[in-house]
C-alpha cells in the first residue's frame, strides 16, 4: 500500500471511532511516525455479522467486542483497532509489536500483546517495553495489534459505556 493509501485508509477508519478513543489512536500513529513507523489501521468498526464470522472462525473469544460499539442511533463508535504494520502486513516484527504497545500505553490504551502469554513470561514485555528494547526475545499474545480502552469491558461498551 502507498503512503497516501496508507493515510487515506487511516482517515477513514478514523471516522468509524468514538470521537476520543479516535484522538489517542491518532496520537498513537504520531508516535509510531514519529520513529519511523508506518501504522495502517487494518480494521476499525465491525459489523455484528462480521464479529460473528470472526467468533465462529476463532479469530475472536467474544460475540460482541470493542470493534461492535455503536451510538444509540446506530453510528459507528468503535473502541477497538487493529493495527498493521503497513511495511509488513502479513508478518509483523516483535519489534513492532513492541513499539505498537508502547505507543498505546503511552497514550492510555492496551493491546493484545499479553493476551494468553503465561504470567511468568509477562514481565519480559513489561521491561523490553519499559526500556524500549525493540529487539527483547519475548512471547507474544494471540492479538498483539488489537489496540483498545483500559479500565472499561466490552459489556459495559455495549450497555452505553465511552472513555473519556
Amino acid at each position: 500500500m502507498t503512503e497516501q493509501q496508507r493515510q487515506q485508509r487511516n482517515a477513514e477508519r478514523l471516522l468509524e471511532l468514538y470521537p476520543t478513543f479516535r484522538s489517542r489512536i491518532v496520537k498513537v500513529i504520531t508516535d509510531l511516525e514519529a520513529i519511523d513507523v508506518r501504522p495502517r489501521i487494518q480494521e476499525a468498526y465491525r459489523s455484528p455479522e462480521d464479529q460473528l464470522k470472526a467468533y465462529n472462525s476463532g479469530h475472536s473469544k467474544l460475540k460482541f467486542g470493542f470493534h461492535n460499539v455503536t451510538g444509540p442511533n446506530g453510528q459507528k463508535e468503535s473502541l477497538a483497532v487493529d493495527m498493521l504494520d503497513n511495511d509488513n502486513p502479513s508478518k509483523m516484527s516483535v519489534a513492532y509489536l513492541l513499539k505498537l504497545a508502547w505507543a498505546a500505553e503511552k497514550n492510555g490504551l492496551m493491546t493484545g500483546i499479553r493476551w494468553g502469554v503465561p504470567s511468568r513470561l509477562v514481565p519480559a514485555i513489561n521491561k523490553a517495553i519499559a526500556e524500549k528494547d525493540w529487539n527483547a526475545p519475548v512471547k507474544i499474545g494471540w492479538d498483539p495489534t488489537h489496540i483498545q480502552p483500559v479500565g472499561m469491558t466490552a459489556a459495559e461498551a455495549k450497555a452505553g459505556k465511552r472513555p473519556v
